[in-house]
Formats: C-alpha cells, structure tokens, sequence
C-alpha cells in the first residue's frame, strides 16, 4: 500500500497531448480530430501515442474499423483532462482581463483631502470604464499609506509633499500642483480682499488645524514665514474645520482638492505663492514593479479628473 510518501511522481505530460486526447475523445475519431486540429492523422496519431507511453504504454483508444472508442484507461483520464484543459482556459481568460482591466483587482490608499473630490471623481470613471475590477480603498496619511504600499498591500496610493514623506523610493505619476487657500468667515475683515493674501496679515490669527504642532501640516507655509501660529482648535475633519472657521472661532488653511466643498459662509481666500508654493500631488507606486493594467487605467482616470480640480 502507497504511503504519502510513497505516492509515484505524477507524469510530465505535454498540453498538446491533452488537447489532441480531448479531440479524439469527443469526436471518436483521428481523422475528425486532426481535421478539427489542422493537422494530419497521422500526426494525432503520434501526439496519442506519445501520450500513452508516458502513461505507462496502456491504450487509451481501442481502434475501430471506422473510428476509435475510449478505453477504460481513456475513460479514466477523460475527466483529468477535461480539468485541465478547463483550469488552462481559464487562467488565459483571467490573464487577458487582466491585460485589458476587464477583471482582476486594485488596491490603493488617498490621503484625506483627495477623497474630497479627485479620488471620487477619479473612482467613478474607471467604475463605468472596468466594472468587473475589484476595487478597495484605504484612506490614511501619506507616509503610513507609503508604508502599506511597500508591504504588497496596496497596488497605488494618492499621496502629496505635505508631511514631507520620503517619496524617494518610488515611482511618482504627477497628477497635479495644488494652490492653498486661507478660509475665513464671511464677516472677516480681509473676506473681500482683493487678490492673494500674505499669511503674515494672519499672524495674530486663532487657528484652526488639524495638529496642535504646525511642523509637518499645511500650517508649515506660516513657520517658513517667520511666525508661529496660535492653534486654537485641533479639528481632523474638513467639513468640522469650516464649520468652526464659519462660527468666527479661527482662521484654516484648505488645499484646493477640498475647495469645491467650501460651506457658502465661508470665504476662500488664495495664499501669496510666495508664502506657500504649491503642493505636488502624486499616484505612487513600488519603483521596478510591474504595474497591472488596472493601475494604469486608475492612473489615467486620477490624471483626467485632477484637470478638473480649481487652480
């Protein structure tokens, strides 16, 4: 009796071996076989042959005056390679969705304020251009999502300078430069100042940010300006920062991914380009690593909708 350990090494079979089976078994014939193959009979009957003597030297087909019948040992293989063949086709099939975006999966990450309105926008295009692709999303800061994308969790992430991730190792597609804006509210002094305003007017301003420690947030614009801004109120979420700016409890930055989205007692004010340069905003990906052709279409669709982002 075989042990696992005992099992024989299964034999090394040619596709081709298996394709040229299947015919002969569904048509019960070389002739109608090798017709349907393009070959010549006698050609099946080599490809049949070399096939049984790999298996061992059994026949697989009793040969008939017109045509062939499976054996025992033919009926035994029919459904393995029925199985395999099925498996094969299969793998192309999911192979050439892939190759076209048609099936498969994408995994990718956005730093909150892209969520705003580019990864949205972005999403739902390649939804009605890929249907069948499998989509996950993660939201995060940029060097965390940095992180996840190196570990093989994620295929893609949306990340920006802002933070100053190390974005070194990776290969960058640029999707846009993003202004910034000051938010005030409607009744604030400077609400109908005309042209880009100097962050230095603003030094004696509450803030409101989403850190108690301007290093590594928007809020740097203003340490690079020689002040250090009063942080009146630590708020994460950008619809809860607009509504403190709006209640008059501080002054807020907002990058122009979330401009679109600016409460109407709200007035949005453009930074002097002096005070805070825009901002590059990338699709990063693992540098050296193949992307799918589901990467390249969400790429594509995050470039066409940050056209439509306010400069």
């Amino acid at each position: 009796m075989l042990t696992s350990h005992d099992e024989p090494d299964p034999p090394d079979l040619s596709t081709v071996w298996l394709r040229v089976f299947l015919e002969v078994a569904r048509h019960g014939s070389f002739t109608v076989a090798a017709r349907t193959l393009g070959w010549t009979q006698s050609a099946v009957s080599r490809q049949i042959s070399s096939l049984e003597s790999a298996l061992g030297g059994a026949p697989l087909f009793d040969r008939l005056p017109r045509g062939v019948r499976l054996t025992e040992a033919g009926r035994t293989l029919l459904p393995y390679a029925e199985a395999v063949s099925g498996s094969l086709r299969g793998a192309a099939r999911e192979l050439a969705e892939l190759r076209a975006a048609a099936g498969g999966r994408l995994r990718f990450g956005a730093f909150p304020t892209a969520d705003a309105a580019l990864v949205p926008q972005a999403l739902a295009a390649f939804h009605a251009r890929h249907p069948r692709v499998r989509v996950s999303r993660e939201e995060g800061l940029s060097a965390a999502l940095l992180g996840r994308l190196t570990a093989g969790r994620l295929d893609l992430v949306v990340v920006s300078t802002t933070g100053r991730a190390p974005l070194d190792a990776y290969a960058l597609h640029h999707l846009l430069d993003e202004t910034l804006y000051v938010a005030v509210p409607a009744g604030h002094p400077l609400a109908s100042a005309d042209g880009p305003v100097r962050l230095a007017r603003l030094a004696d301003a509450d803030w409101i940010a989403g850190s108690a420690r301007p290093e590594g947030t928007l809020l740097d614009a203003a340490v690079r300006q020689g002040f250090q801004p009063h942080v009146a109120h630590v708020v994460a979420e950008w619809t809860a920062k607009q509504g403190y700016v709006a209640a008059g409890l501080g002054v807020t930055l907002v990058p122009a991914l979330a401009a679109a989205s600016v409460r109407p007692d709200v007035v949005l004010l453009p930074v002097h380009a002096e005070d805070a340069p825009p901002r590059a905003v990338y699709a990063a990906t693992v540098r050296g690593r193949s992307l799918t052709a589901a990467v390249r279409a969400f790429v594509t669709a995050l470039r066409q909708a940050a056209e439509r982002v306010p400069r």
